[in-house]
Formats: C-alpha cells, sequence, structure tokens
C-alpha cells in the first residue's frame, strides 16, 4: 500500500501546474498524500473486486460464494481442497453435458472416481436380444417397454483415501498390540463423498421427465 501511495501522489503532483510547486511543498504534500492514501486503497480495492469477479481468478471464500450461488450445496469445496483444485471442479460443473447417457456416466465417473453401470429396460443394447448382448446361453438385462424414460443406475462410493496416520484393524501402523489407536469418525476422511452426493449428482443431470432408479454400492 506505501507504494501504491507514493506513485498515487507522483501521479498528482504530476499534474498540477508547475507554478504551484515551489522548492519547499511540504503542506500541499501532505494534503495530497492523504488523498493519496485513500485512492491507493480504492485502486487496491477495485482490484481486488474486478479479480473476485471472475471464476478464472476468484480466490479463496469467493470461490465457495460462486459456487453455492451455480450449485446450491450439491457442489462444495472437500476438506482441505485448494482453490486450483476447487476452481476446475466448478468450470467442470458449469460446461457438464447433461441429459444424455453419457452425461450421466461421466457426473458419478468424475464424483467417484469409478465407473457406474446404467440400464435402461427399453434399450435392446442394455437388455440384450439375439446376437446383441444375449442370447443363447449368455446373460443379459430383463427388458420391458413399460418403463418409459427410466434407468437403473449402480453406483460404486469411491475408494477410501483413509486418516493420515491412522490405519485399519490390524493394518501395520495401528491395531490392537500394534500401536497408533486413536477414535475416528467419517468427517476425518479427506475429500469424503456421501450418498447424498452421489444421489445429489445423478438428479442433476437427468433430463426433465426422466427417473433413475440408483443403487450405490461399496
Amino acid at each position: 500500500m506505501q507504494g501504491d501511495a507514493q506513485d498515487m501522489l507522483a501521479r498528482l503532483k504530476a499534474v498540477l501546474p508547475a507554478r504551484w510547486l515551489g522548492e519547499s511543498t511540504a503542506t500541499l504534500d501532505a494534503v495530497l498524500a492523504g488523498l493519496a492514501d485513500g485512492w491507493a486503497w480504492l485502486h487496491d480495492m477495485l482490484a481486488t473486486v474486478r479479480a473476485q469477479a471472475r471464476i478464472a481468478t476468484a480466490t479463496g471464500a469467493t470461490l465457495d460464494l460462486i459456487a453455492a450461488d451455480c450449485f446450491g450445496a450439491r457442489v462444495s469445496r472437500r476438506r482441505a481442497q485448494g482453490d486450483a483444485a476447487f476452481r476446475a471442479t466448478i468450470l467442470r460443473e458449469l460446461l457438464r453435458a447433461r441429459a444424455t447417457r453419457p452425461a450421466l456416466a461421466s457426473a458419478l465417473r468424475d464424483l467417484t472416481g469409478r465407473e457406474a453401470v446404467v440400464f435402461e429396460p427399453r434399450r435392446p443394447a442394455d437388455t440384450g436380444g439375439w446376437g446383441i448382448a444375449c442370447g443363447w446361453n449368455s446373460g443379459g438385462g430383463w427388458g420391458s417397454l413399460a418403463l418409459p424414460y427410466q434407468c437403473f443406475v449402480t453406483a460404486r462410493r469411491p475408494l477410501g483415501s483413509g486418516i493420515a496416520g491412522l490405519d485399519g484393524w490390524g493394518e501395520g501402523g495401528g491395531g490392537w498390540g500394534v500401536g497408533g489407536l486413536a477414535w475416528a469418525s467419517l468427517d476425518m476422511l479427506q475429500g469424503q463423498v456421501t450418498d447424498a452426493d452421489i444421489f445429489a449428482a445423478v438428479a442433476a443431470v437427468l433430463p426433465a421427465g426422466a427417473t433413475a432408479w440408483v443403487r450405490i454400492e461399496t
């Protein structure tokens, strides 16, 4: 701020008529310095506002506000997630394809890191037929023309990343007789994805009037 104020003061003096300035301008400098300090602060604030008004340059809590404004509670910053990773999440959700089968699969893959199984009872490629996915002595799904605009989704929870410094029962650094025991909760998991997050991700990409029956597996 001090450097900006000095620069602002120099700009103010540069536009004053030369005859106003004598050899000693202490009083004038003091008056102009008060104005320069306020304007330098305003200049910095406007630069900050300009940066925070764009997703590409926003940081900190502003990114959280942008996510809440665009997606409500569906997209939020994960534990220990930095600005760059969270910004990428916001942009991916804003530009995400929707209302298609690939969009549904992509949304679940991005959220959980695992492939989901999507079954449409009116889709021959899913239900099978002679020479299509199933036939004699080959498995297939049970199709039905009575279930239009519906699909069955088997989503998989993400593989747990664990809790730093703690292991599972009998695993290396923690367990009975091994050492390093502690009470833990799911809230301590890094990047935890809840079942509610999975349901919300499915609902966000479904076309209007469609129904998805979701089963979540570990």
